[in-house]
């Protein structure tokens, strides 16, 4: 099944697909609702036999959930190799890489849609894409294995990182972030696809072999497996669920895909930037087999004061001096 949350009578109501119809769900229930009560494809299941039926093109699509939580992970091994080059100057694949899945934590207020325009973010003069799939989660679990995180799997999503790689390189050195550099827009959609449809692209070593592809301005400039990488899915999940919890609606990117799948994988491979980093006006196309394409535009920012610098202070520890 394939739900889509869309802009219907002046609200953002959940419905399914049924061929090139939507299909809204009974109720108002939002897709958070139905993955917290589980009874997703029940309701997706009466949607599609009630009487309600719109063209999907006729429809503003919006993200397909809310998510209470972003982890984005770095999965794709040659995604590390050329984007740490371009952001510190660092040559190879840092040995901890292999070692475990590394995640941060990302701004659910910041997610945006399918369709909608991308604000330059203020002070930002080097802005990037970050093409990803992300899971949802359907079922809570801590300490999941592999195994069992599989059935707490949902579905799939495209999710875009956009970055700002300028401000990304200055808190990095600092020890930690990505920060602000990540902290204004993360889109989903254009729909989240149950991950039963997705089980016939599996691959022989448990991989989703899905199609990658991103293009600026309608030339095409990234292209990639989801198969490339260094963990499944099921691991990012079992993971993530060391020592804690994942909950109904939690969202797992996959991190950036190789060979094009962000600019700064090509600055760094190049050592120049080529493709240039997007500007007002440029249009970003992303589209993953068996999900779907999502488009955005960039437009002009907030023009905002700049930050003020630290003050340094005397470190005096008696306040009577």
């Amino acid at each position: 099944m394939r739900f889509v949350t869309a802009e219907y009578r002046g609200a953002a109501v959940c419905g399914v697909l049924d061929g090139d119809e939507w299909c809204p769900i009974p109720g108002g229930a939002t897709l958070l609702d139905l993955l917290r009560s589980g009874s997703l494809h029940l309701a997706g299941d009466r949607a599609a036999r009630g009487g309600v039926r719109v063209p999907v093109d006729e429809l503003r699509l919006l993200a397909p959930l809310e998510p209470p939580s972003i982890r984005d992970f770095v999965a794709f091994e040659e995604h590390v190799e050329g984007v740490r080059r371009s952001v510190d100057g660092a040559v190879g694949v840092p040995p901890e890489w292999y070692a475990a899945p590394a995640f941060y934590f990302s701004n659910p207020y910041a997610v945006t849609g399918p369709h909608d325009d991308i604000p330059v973010p203020p002070g930002c003069r080097v802005l990037d894409f970050e093409l990803e799939v992300a899971a949802v989660i359907g079922r809570a679990g801590g300490d999941l294995t592999a195994e069992r995180a599989r059935e707490h799997i949902a579905g799939y999503t495209i999710l875009n990182d956009w970055s700002a790689r300028d401000l990304q390189a200055r808190e990095t050195k600092v020890g930690l972030g990505p920060a602000k550099g990540k902290d204004f827009a993360t889109t989903l959609g254009p729909c989240l696809v149950t991950a039963d449809e997705l089980e016939p692209y599996r691959d022989g070593d448990g991989f989703l072999a899905l199609d990658l592809r991103v293009s600026v301005n309608g030339v095409e400039v990234g292209q990639d497996l989801l198969a490339n990488m260094g963990w499944p899915f099921e691991e990012l999940v079992a993971h993530a669920s060391r020592g804690t919890v994942v909950r109904p609606g939690d969202v797992l990117g996959s991190g950036t895909c190789g060979n094009g799948g962000c600019l700064a994988e090509w600055w760094g491979r190049h050592g120049e930037a080529d493709p240039p980093p997007l500007e007002p006006g440029d249009v970003v196309e992303m589209t993953v087999e068996g999900i779907g394409t999502i488009r955005n535009r960039i437009v002009p920012g907030v023009d905002l004061p700049p930050v003020p610098a630290a003050r340094v202070r005397p470190r005096d520890r008696d306040c009577r001096t």
